[in-house]
């Protein structure tokens, strides 16, 4: 919750890559509060206050990873509507003529997009997801230290720089809406 929170106000792309991994993590503990506050909450060592606020919002997602029907696998709606937020600021970026530089690194990258989307199957992602898919992937990759392929990591390299950027646009114009 402390780290989300941080991470949703200063990079809304870390922070959907975060909450991605904070499902797995719920799921891993079979959204058990009891696995979840020895593994996730006890170690941070926080003030009995903050633990408390800490593992009511690991409740709080499990109730809503239950009745949203992602035990299992899938996304909560709120890390769903980031994906949705992000598109849509996208494609407004796409279509602004003062964001021409966006729009060619967007260009540059879409050939790995297209190839992405080609082996997912029936039902492939967005662009904007499907570049989040490539980054989250290959986060789980390096953790579980995973070789990972020159021409992965040449796409994911290229991708990141470009997911980067989008959400330094975002923020700078949520920032601007803010005033």
């Amino acid at each position: 919750m402390f780290i989300a929170s941080k991470k949703r106000k200063e990079n809304i792309a870390e922070y959907l890559l975060y909450m991605w991994q904070v499902e797995d993590i719920i799921r891993a503990c079979n959204l058990d509060i009891e696995k979840i506050d020895k593994a996730m909450i006890a170690p941070q060592g926080l003030s009995s206050d903050e633990n408390k606020r800490l593992r009511e919002w690991y409740e709080s997602l499990i109730d809503m990873m239950k009745t949203e029907g992602v035990e299992k696998s899938g996304h909560l709606q709120i890390n769903r509507n980031v994906v949705i937020n992000l598109t849509d600021f996208h494609s407004s970026l796409l279509n602004d003529d003062k964001h021409a530089q966006y729009r060619a690194m967007f260009y540059a990258v879409l050939p790995y997009i297209v190839e992405l989307r080609s082996k997912a199957g029936d039902n492939p992602s967005g662009e904007i997801e499907t570049c989040f898919n490539l980054l989250y992937a290959t986060l789980l990759m390096r953790l579980q230290k995973r070789e990972i392929s020159k021409s992965t990591s040449d796409a994911v390299t290229q991708i990141s720089r470009f997911i980067a950027t989008l959400a330094a646009l975002f923020h700078e114009d949520e920032n601007a809406n803010n005033l």
